[in-house]
């Protein structure tokens, strides 16, 4: 089950939310929330898988809010779900550390589809915003990166390329969870990039998966 948190300050939206996502098997919204500041005492509470949120909420704004629960909850996806301009704030709250960014202009599919893609440990972007991160990448040579890898590196950011998530890259190489976050940090460092949307964008920019 995908445990989903609905984070929005207009009742409308929320309730037409958890309407639609309450539809789908092996979704289940579990808490309706209208500030930014509430998500940190609900995710201490309850289990939360996804979190779909506007950037404007009252008290603590959405990218704020983001950084923070990406730095102290790592296995929590979150969604932007927002009226605000895609080409204004897409590369922003994906930098910060969301996997998947959604005007609501889209549709009720759309956002089924990126809750599913999201809870796989994938990154949602739309043909535009895919378009503009492969614009904006900095040039380097597939060999000029890969001489920069290790073996086991490169085994490592194909696996998350893959969607997989630490625990099942640990159990696949036979090593344990802690190098495999070492292995990350690595990739990081190497690659200079600060997130794992960068992380993977780079991979498959430059054909390393």
């Amino acid at each position: 089950m995908i445990n989903v948190l609905v984070v929005d300050s207009h009742p409308i939206v929320r309730t037409g939310l958890k309407c639609l996502l309450d539809t789908v098997d092996g979704i289940s919204v579990v808490g309706s929330l209208t500030t930014g500041i509430e998500i940190f005492e609900f995710v201490r509470r309850n289990k939360v898988d996804i979190i779909v949120s506007e950037i404007d909420l009252p008290e603590l704004n959405g990218i704020t809010a983001l950084r923070a629960i990406k730095k102290e909850y790592r296995d929590i996806n979150v969604i932007i779900l927002s009226h605000q301009p895609e080409e204004i704030y897409a590369i922003s709250t994906l930098k910060a550390g969301a996997s998947a960014y959604l005007s609501k202009k889209v549709s009720t599919d759309t956002i089924i589809e990126a809750v599913k893609k999201v809870s796989q440990g994938e990154v949602y972007l739309s043909e535009a915003i895919s378009k503009t991160m492969r614009y904006n990448d900095t040039k380097m040579t597939k060999s000029r990166l890969f001489k920069r890898l290790s073996t086991r590196e490169v085994e490592v950011l194909k696996l998350l390329s893959s969607g997989k998530k630490n625990k099942e890259i640990a159990q696949e190489l036979e090593i344990n969870e802690k190098t495999v976050s070492t292995y990350k940090a690595r990739l990081y460092k190497k690659l200079n990039v600060t997130n794992l949307v960068d992380l993977i964008h780079q991979a498959q920019h430059h054909e390393l998966t």
